[in-house]
């Protein structure tokens, strides 16, 4: 059985040559291939050693590096199903901590939305108390949120419209807001976008959401309700996230990325990204730049 180790570095600032390349296939059992999938950027080592021996091996030294890596089995990389965290993971922010921030409290629900992602704190009470302290807020201050705080993460959309193209589900689940999903649903291409739906009358904010509670419950259950809809194995399934809530779905996928993750996300995580954008996530399955679909 073939493997591979991918690394890659940041796009914007990349670091790979092929003198770091040939440190790491010196220490690898067997290297049938290397092909750069864009140069400087993003390399696969294919190698027939073994899986576990090596990443055991490599992984103190990897750690130590400017750039990212991921070890996979090479048959099975291309995923059929993504399953995405919006927060802090498509998005460089939290929502409701800038929603928060035109109440003029940001630096308290900062804090709590910090715990509750590190997993200190029960994620659905905390969200109803951040929600709770929006009391009165006038619905516009959500558009104003979007239009003035809310930016993609690097590689988004290039990510979301490959992996669209080439045959996959893409699906958006966040314990944020509908209002924000929606709109970066559209944007990406994402083709299902799950949130919490805040609760307005007469134009503001009541300070509750609406019932369910989107949490690390519905991001897992999500997750298999797409693969038993298409009748898809784990190794069909990618999941990327930042926090504590993103778990339970990291965990459930073949494939469960940290993206700038959270301590115990980064634990839980098969593959942890630190430095690259976005399109780590499409390096992994194998395409390269000339595959990449941006609009």
């Amino acid at each position: 059985m073939q493997n591979l180790l991918t690394l890659i570095s940041n796009p914007a600032a990349p670091t790979l040559t092929d003198d770091i390349v040939a440190v790491y296939v010196s220490q690898l059992e067997d290297v049938s291939a290397v092909t750069w999938l864009s140069e400087g950027v993003a390399v696969d080592i294919l190698f027939d050693g073994g899986l576990d021996a090596a990443k055991a091996s490599l992984t103190p030294d990897l750690l130590n590096e400017d750039f990212d890596f991921g070890f996979q089995v090479a048959a099975t990389r291309v995923k059929k199903l993504l399953v995405a965290d919006m927060d802090s993971t498509i998005i460089q922010c939290e929502c409701i901590d800038e929603l928060a921030d035109f109440a003029g409290l940001k630096k308290e629900v900062s804090a709590i939305t910090e715990a509750a992602m590190q997993g200190h704190l029960d994620f659905e009470q905390t969200l109803r108390d951040r929600v709770a302290l929006l009391v009165g807020m006038d619905e516009g201050v959500l558009e104003r949120t979007y239009k003035e705080r809310v930016k993609l993460m690097p590689g988004a959309v290039t990510l979301i419209k490959t992996m669209n193209a080439n045959g996959a589900n893409t699906v958006l689940v966040s314990g944020g807001f509908t209002y924000f999903t929606s709109r970066i649903a559209a944007i990406t291409g994402f083709q299902t976008n799950r949130a919490n739906v805040l609760d307005i009358k007469d134009g503001k904010l009541t300070g509750k959401v609406i019932p369910p509670i989107v949490d690390s419950h519905t991001k897992r259950d999500s997750l298999l309700e797409f693969k038993a809809l298409a009748g898809l194995s784990d190794d069909d399934i990618m999941a990327v996230g930042d926090g504590a809530n993103d778990i339970p779905m990291i965990q459930e996928a073949g494939v469960g990325i940290a993206y700038h993750g959270k301590t115990a996300v980064t634990e839980a995580a098969n593959i942890s990204l630190r430095h690259a954008d976005l399109t780590a996530l499409l390096y992994l399955q194998g395409y390269s730049d000339t595959d990449f679909v941006t609009e």
